[in-house]
Protein backbone atom coordinates (compact mmCIF):
# COMPACT_ATOMS: atom_id res chain seq x y z
CA UNK A 1 0.00 0.00 0.00
CA UNK A 2 1.32 3.45 -0.88
CA UNK A 3 2.21 6.10 1.70
CA UNK A 4 -0.53 8.41 0.37
CA UNK A 5 -3.13 5.68 0.91
CA UNK A 6 -1.89 5.14 4.45
CA UNK A 7 -2.17 8.89 5.08
CA UNK A 8 -5.75 8.94 3.76
CA UNK A 9 -6.74 6.40 6.39
CA UNK A 10 -6.00 9.01 9.07
CA UNK A 11 -8.55 11.44 7.78
CA UNK A 12 -9.51 13.78 4.95
CA UNK A 13 -7.36 16.69 6.20
CA UNK A 14 -4.64 17.26 3.55
CA UNK A 15 -2.31 19.05 5.97
CA UNK A 16 -2.54 16.19 8.44
CA UNK A 17 -1.78 13.73 5.65
CA UNK A 18 1.20 15.82 4.56
CA UNK A 19 2.52 15.94 8.13
CA UNK A 20 2.18 12.14 8.45
CA UNK A 21 3.98 11.53 5.15
CA UNK A 22 6.81 13.88 6.14
CA UNK A 23 7.09 12.27 9.60
CA UNK A 24 7.22 8.74 8.11
CA UNK A 25 10.08 9.66 5.79
CA UNK A 26 11.97 11.49 8.54
CA UNK A 27 11.72 8.38 10.70
CA UNK A 28 12.81 6.22 7.74
CA UNK A 29 15.76 8.55 7.21
CA UNK A 30 16.73 8.26 10.88
CA UNK A 31 16.57 4.46 10.63
CA UNK A 32 18.76 4.51 7.52
CA UNK A 33 21.16 6.90 9.25
CA UNK A 34 21.34 4.59 12.27
CA UNK A 35 22.00 1.55 10.06
CA UNK A 36 24.77 3.28 8.11
CA UNK A 37 26.52 5.10 10.95
CA UNK A 38 25.86 2.40 13.55
CA UNK A 39 25.93 -1.11 12.13
CA UNK A 40 27.90 -0.49 8.93
CA UNK A 41 30.15 1.99 10.76
CA UNK A 42 31.16 -0.59 13.36
CA UNK A 43 31.90 -3.13 10.63
CA UNK A 44 34.06 -0.55 8.80
CA UNK A 45 36.05 0.18 11.96
CA UNK A 46 37.28 -3.41 12.03
CA UNK A 47 39.13 -3.03 8.75
CA UNK A 48 42.67 -1.68 8.51
CA UNK A 49 41.72 0.64 5.67
CA UNK A 50 40.57 4.13 6.66
CA UNK A 51 38.74 4.72 3.35
CA UNK A 52 35.60 2.83 4.40
CA UNK A 53 35.44 4.72 7.73
CA UNK A 54 35.59 8.08 5.97
CA UNK A 55 33.03 6.89 3.42
CA UNK A 56 30.53 5.99 6.17
CA UNK A 57 31.03 9.34 7.91
CA UNK A 58 30.51 11.14 4.64
CA UNK A 59 27.44 9.31 3.31
CA UNK A 60 25.13 8.86 6.29
CA UNK A 61 23.97 12.50 6.44
CA UNK A 62 23.15 12.86 2.68
CA UNK A 63 21.14 9.62 2.89
CA UNK A 64 19.09 11.03 5.78
CA UNK A 65 18.53 14.33 3.92
CA UNK A 66 17.45 12.42 0.82
CA UNK A 67 14.65 10.75 2.80
CA UNK A 68 13.67 14.14 4.23
CA UNK A 69 13.53 15.80 0.81
CA UNK A 70 11.53 12.90 -0.61
CA UNK A 71 9.05 13.12 2.24
CA UNK A 72 8.72 16.89 1.86
CA UNK A 73 8.13 16.48 -1.88
CA UNK A 74 5.36 13.92 -1.33
CA UNK A 75 3.89 16.06 1.44
CA UNK A 76 3.84 19.08 -0.86
CA UNK A 77 1.89 17.02 -3.38
CA UNK A 78 -0.86 16.50 -0.80
CA UNK A 79 -1.42 20.18 0.03
CA UNK A 80 -0.63 21.83 -3.32
CA UNK A 81 -2.76 21.20 -6.39
CA UNK A 82 -1.11 18.91 -8.92
CA UNK A 83 0.29 20.53 -12.06
CA UNK A 84 0.42 24.05 -10.65
CA UNK A 85 3.44 26.31 -10.91
CA UNK A 86 3.78 26.38 -7.13
CA UNK A 87 4.12 22.59 -6.93
CA UNK A 88 6.60 22.46 -9.80
CA UNK A 89 8.66 25.21 -8.18
CA UNK A 90 8.61 23.47 -4.78
CA UNK A 91 9.64 20.10 -6.25
CA UNK A 92 12.34 21.79 -8.35
CA UNK A 93 13.80 23.52 -5.29
CA UNK A 94 13.85 20.29 -3.26
CA UNK A 95 15.49 18.34 -6.11
CA UNK A 96 18.06 21.11 -6.64
CA UNK A 97 19.01 21.13 -2.97
CA UNK A 98 19.32 17.32 -2.99
CA UNK A 99 21.54 17.45 -6.09
CA UNK A 100 23.78 20.09 -4.51
CA UNK A 101 24.06 18.02 -1.32
CA UNK A 102 25.06 14.89 -3.24
CA UNK A 103 27.41 16.87 -5.49
CA UNK A 104 29.25 18.14 -2.41
CA UNK A 105 29.34 14.63 -0.97
CA UNK A 106 30.74 13.07 -4.14
CA UNK A 107 33.31 15.87 -4.45
CA UNK A 108 34.56 15.24 -0.91
CA UNK A 109 34.56 11.50 -1.59
CA UNK A 110 36.67 12.12 -4.69
CA UNK A 111 39.13 14.14 -2.59
CA UNK A 112 39.40 11.24 -0.14
CA UNK A 113 40.03 8.72 -2.93
CA UNK A 114 42.72 10.93 -4.47
CA UNK A 115 44.37 11.35 -1.07
CA UNK A 116 44.42 7.57 -0.57
CA UNK A 117 45.83 7.01 -4.07
CA UNK A 118 48.53 9.60 -3.42
CA UNK A 119 49.69 7.63 -0.37
CA UNK A 120 50.05 4.44 -2.41
CA UNK A 121 53.27 5.00 -4.32
CA UNK A 122 52.94 1.67 -6.12
CA UNK A 123 49.77 2.90 -7.83
CA UNK A 124 50.38 3.51 -11.58
CA UNK A 125 48.45 6.80 -11.61
CA UNK A 126 50.41 8.13 -8.63
CA UNK A 127 53.73 6.99 -10.11
CA UNK A 128 53.18 8.78 -13.38
CA UNK A 129 52.26 12.02 -11.64
CA UNK A 130 48.93 12.21 -13.47
CA UNK A 131 46.86 12.11 -10.29
CA UNK A 132 46.03 15.85 -10.51
CA UNK A 133 44.81 15.31 -14.08
CA UNK A 134 42.55 12.48 -12.93
CA UNK A 135 41.30 14.60 -10.03
CA UNK A 136 40.44 17.61 -12.22
CA UNK A 137 38.82 15.46 -14.92
CA UNK A 138 36.54 13.78 -12.37
CA UNK A 139 35.59 17.17 -10.92
CA UNK A 140 34.58 18.38 -14.38
CA UNK A 141 32.49 15.24 -14.92
CA UNK A 142 30.72 15.77 -11.58
CA UNK A 143 29.96 19.40 -12.45
CA UNK A 144 28.53 18.40 -15.84
CA UNK A 145 26.38 15.63 -14.33
CA UNK A 146 25.13 17.94 -11.57
CA UNK A 147 24.21 20.64 -14.10
CA UNK A 148 22.42 18.11 -16.28
CA UNK A 149 20.47 16.76 -13.29
CA UNK A 150 19.42 20.26 -12.22
CA UNK A 151 18.14 21.05 -15.73
CA UNK A 152 16.15 17.82 -15.76
CA UNK A 153 14.71 18.58 -12.30
CA UNK A 154 13.41 21.93 -13.61
CA UNK A 155 12.15 20.21 -16.80
CA UNK A 156 14.56 22.13 -19.01
CA UNK A 157 15.31 20.28 -22.24
CA UNK A 158 19.14 19.96 -22.40
CA UNK A 159 19.17 18.78 -26.03
CA UNK A 160 19.61 22.24 -27.63
CA UNK A 161 22.39 23.06 -25.17
CA UNK A 162 24.12 19.76 -25.89
CA UNK A 163 23.86 20.37 -29.63
CA UNK A 164 25.32 23.85 -29.24
CA UNK A 165 28.07 22.48 -27.04
CA UNK A 166 28.87 19.88 -29.71
CA UNK A 167 29.22 22.53 -32.40
CA UNK A 168 31.41 24.69 -30.15
CA UNK A 169 33.49 21.65 -29.20
CA UNK A 170 34.02 20.77 -32.86
CA UNK A 171 35.21 24.29 -33.61
CA UNK A 172 37.54 24.29 -30.62
CA UNK A 173 38.96 20.89 -31.60
CA UNK A 174 40.12 22.32 -34.93
CA UNK A 175 41.53 25.42 -33.27
CA UNK A 176 43.41 23.48 -30.60
CA UNK A 177 44.66 20.44 -32.49
CA UNK A 178 48.13 20.57 -30.94
CA UNK A 179 46.75 20.93 -27.44
CA UNK A 180 44.40 17.98 -27.93
CA UNK A 181 47.27 15.95 -29.39
CA UNK A 182 49.33 16.63 -26.29
CA UNK A 183 46.35 15.80 -24.07
CA UNK A 184 45.72 12.42 -25.70
CA UNK A 185 49.44 11.69 -25.65
CA UNK A 186 49.43 12.46 -21.92
CA UNK A 187 46.59 9.99 -21.42
CA UNK A 188 48.49 7.34 -23.38
CA UNK A 189 51.56 7.97 -21.21
CA UNK A 190 49.41 7.29 -18.14
CA UNK A 191 48.01 4.08 -19.63
CA UNK A 192 51.28 2.77 -21.09
CA UNK A 193 53.54 4.13 -18.27
CA UNK A 194 56.86 4.22 -20.19
CA UNK A 195 58.24 6.29 -17.32
CA UNK A 196 57.09 7.84 -14.05
CA UNK A 197 58.03 10.81 -11.90
CA UNK A 198 61.57 10.37 -10.59
CA UNK A 199 62.80 8.20 -13.49
CA UNK A 200 66.01 9.07 -15.32
CA UNK A 201 65.24 9.18 -19.04
CA UNK A 202 67.13 9.92 -22.24
CA UNK A 203 65.31 11.43 -25.21
CA UNK A 204 66.26 10.62 -28.79
CA UNK A 205 67.18 14.31 -29.19
CA UNK A 206 69.94 13.89 -26.57
CA UNK A 207 68.33 15.44 -23.47
CA UNK A 208 68.91 13.40 -20.31
CA UNK A 209 67.51 14.04 -16.85
CA UNK A 210 65.03 13.25 -14.09
CA UNK A 211 61.29 13.41 -14.78
CA UNK A 212 59.96 15.99 -12.32
CA UNK A 213 56.37 16.34 -13.52
CA UNK A 214 54.00 14.69 -16.00
CA UNK A 215 51.30 17.23 -16.72
CA UNK A 216 48.23 17.58 -18.83
CA UNK A 217 50.11 19.09 -21.79
CA UNK A 218 53.80 18.38 -21.25
CA UNK A 219 56.48 16.51 -19.32
CA UNK A 220 59.18 18.35 -17.38
CA UNK A 221 62.74 17.02 -17.16
CA UNK A 222 65.49 18.34 -14.87
CA UNK A 223 68.94 17.86 -16.42
CA UNK A 224 72.21 17.39 -14.55
CA UNK A 225 72.91 21.09 -15.18
CA UNK A 226 69.80 21.96 -13.12
CA UNK A 227 68.04 23.12 -16.27
CA UNK A 228 64.37 22.26 -16.56
CA UNK A 229 63.25 21.16 -20.02
CA UNK A 230 59.54 21.15 -20.91
CA UNK A 231 58.70 18.70 -23.69
CA UNK A 232 55.14 18.50 -25.14
CA UNK A 233 53.58 15.10 -24.61
CA UNK A 234 52.76 14.89 -28.32
CA UNK A 235 56.48 14.92 -29.14
CA UNK A 236 57.33 12.37 -26.46
CA UNK A 237 54.54 10.10 -27.63
CA UNK A 238 56.18 9.85 -31.07
CA UNK A 239 59.78 9.63 -29.84
CA UNK A 240 62.13 6.92 -28.65
CA UNK A 241 62.53 7.16 -24.88
CA UNK A 242 65.34 5.39 -23.01
CA UNK A 243 64.32 4.92 -19.38
CA UNK A 244 67.56 4.35 -17.51
CA UNK A 245 65.61 3.71 -14.30
CA UNK A 246 63.32 1.15 -15.94
CA UNK A 247 63.58 -2.61 -15.89
CA UNK A 248 63.41 -4.89 -12.85
CA UNK A 249 65.34 -2.38 -10.70
CA UNK A 250 66.67 1.17 -10.79
CA UNK A 251 70.32 0.01 -10.89
CA UNK A 252 72.41 1.38 -13.70
CA UNK A 253 75.45 -0.07 -15.44
CA UNK A 254 78.45 2.13 -16.13
CA UNK A 255 81.36 1.47 -18.50
CA UNK A 256 84.85 2.96 -18.12
CA UNK A 257 87.15 2.48 -21.13
CA UNK A 258 90.93 2.62 -20.69
CA UNK A 259 93.92 1.75 -22.88
CA UNK A 260 97.35 0.46 -21.82
CA UNK A 261 100.58 0.23 -23.77
CA UNK A 262 101.45 -2.78 -25.86
CA UNK A 263 103.70 -5.12 -23.86
CA UNK A 264 101.81 -4.55 -20.58
CA UNK A 265 100.97 -7.53 -18.34
CA UNK A 266 97.27 -7.92 -19.04
CA UNK A 267 96.67 -10.02 -15.91
CA UNK A 268 98.23 -7.23 -13.84
CA UNK A 269 96.02 -4.68 -15.60
CA UNK A 270 92.85 -6.71 -14.97
CA UNK A 271 93.74 -7.19 -11.29
CA UNK A 272 94.39 -3.46 -10.89
CA UNK A 273 91.07 -2.49 -12.44
CA UNK A 274 89.27 -5.02 -10.21
CA UNK A 275 90.90 -3.44 -7.14
CA UNK A 276 89.83 0.04 -8.24
CA UNK A 277 86.21 -1.11 -8.61
CA UNK A 278 86.27 -2.93 -5.26
CA UNK A 279 87.64 0.16 -3.45
CA UNK A 280 84.81 2.40 -4.71
CA UNK A 281 81.82 2.21 -2.31
CA UNK A 282 79.40 3.35 -5.03
CA UNK A 283 80.08 0.29 -7.22
CA UNK A 284 77.80 -2.57 -6.17
CA UNK A 285 79.17 -5.97 -5.17
CA UNK A 286 76.19 -7.73 -6.75
CA UNK A 287 76.25 -7.96 -9.70
CA UNK A 288 80.01 -8.02 -9.33
CA UNK A 289 82.11 -5.60 -11.41
CA UNK A 290 84.10 -7.11 -14.25
CA UNK A 291 86.92 -6.23 -16.63
CA UNK A 292 86.88 -7.03 -20.33
CA UNK A 293 89.73 -6.91 -22.84
CA UNK A 294 87.86 -5.38 -25.77
CA UNK A 295 90.28 -5.03 -28.68
CA UNK A 296 93.76 -4.36 -30.00
CA UNK A 297 93.73 -0.65 -30.64
CA UNK A 298 95.96 1.38 -32.92
CA UNK A 299 98.17 2.55 -30.06
CA UNK A 300 96.93 0.59 -27.03
CA UNK A 301 95.34 -2.53 -25.63
CA UNK A 302 91.76 -1.45 -24.94
CA UNK A 303 90.09 -2.60 -21.70
CA UNK A 304 86.67 -1.78 -20.23
CA UNK A 305 85.67 -1.76 -16.57
CA UNK A 306 81.97 -2.53 -16.08
CA UNK A 307 80.07 -2.10 -12.83
CA UNK A 308 76.64 -1.39 -11.41
CA UNK A 309 75.57 1.62 -9.36
CA UNK A 310 72.39 2.27 -7.38
CA UNK A 311 70.98 5.26 -9.29
CA UNK A 312 71.44 6.46 -12.89
CA UNK A 313 71.78 10.03 -11.63
CA UNK A 314 75.14 9.12 -10.02
CA UNK A 315 76.71 7.94 -13.27
CA UNK A 316 78.75 11.07 -14.01
CA UNK A 317 80.18 11.38 -10.49
CA UNK A 318 81.07 7.69 -10.16
CA UNK A 319 82.80 7.63 -13.57
CA UNK A 320 84.81 10.69 -12.51
CA UNK A 321 85.90 8.92 -9.32
CA UNK A 322 86.82 5.75 -11.22
CA UNK A 323 88.83 7.67 -13.82
CA UNK A 324 90.84 9.41 -11.08
CA UNK A 325 91.39 6.16 -9.19
CA UNK A 326 92.48 4.28 -12.34
CA UNK A 327 94.99 6.97 -13.27
CA UNK A 328 96.51 6.96 -9.77
CA UNK A 329 96.60 3.13 -9.60
CA UNK A 330 98.24 2.82 -13.02
CA UNK A 331 100.83 5.42 -12.09
CA UNK A 332 101.56 3.66 -8.79
CA UNK A 333 101.90 0.22 -10.42
CA UNK A 334 103.86 1.39 -13.47
CA UNK A 335 101.16 0.60 -15.99
CA UNK A 336 101.63 2.87 -18.95
CA UNK A 337 98.74 4.70 -20.59
CA UNK A 338 100.13 5.39 -24.07
CA UNK A 339 99.74 8.48 -26.18
CA UNK A 340 98.24 8.03 -29.64
CA UNK A 341 101.07 7.22 -32.02
CA UNK A 342 101.54 7.74 -35.72
CA UNK A 343 104.48 6.51 -37.79
CA UNK A 344 105.71 9.05 -40.33
CA UNK A 345 107.90 7.77 -43.18
CA UNK A 346 109.86 10.46 -45.09
CA UNK A 347 111.07 9.39 -48.47
CA UNK A 348 114.04 11.29 -49.90
CA UNK A 349 113.21 12.80 -53.24
CA UNK A 350 115.89 12.64 -55.96
CA UNK A 351 117.70 15.86 -56.68
CA UNK A 352 116.64 17.74 -59.78
CA UNK A 353 118.75 19.92 -62.04
CA UNK A 354 117.80 23.54 -62.13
Amino acid sequence: MKVQQLAELIGPNAYLQAAIIAAIFIIAGKVADWIISGIIGRIAQRSTNSLDDEFVKLVHRPVFLSFVFLGLGLAAGRIIEAGTTTLLFTIGVLKTIAIIVWYGTLTRLLDIIVRVLRRKRDNPIAQTGMLPLFHNAMKIILVVLAGYAIMVSWKVNPTPLLASAGIVGLALSFAARDTLSNLFAGVSIVMDAPYKTGDFILLDTGERGVVTDIGLRSTRILTRDDIEITVPNGIIGNSKIVNEAGGPSERHRIRVAVGVAYGSDIDHVIATLDEVAADNPEVLDSPAPRVRFRKFGESSLDFELLGWITRPADRGRVKHELHCAIYKAFKQKDIEIPYPQRDLHVRTMPATDD
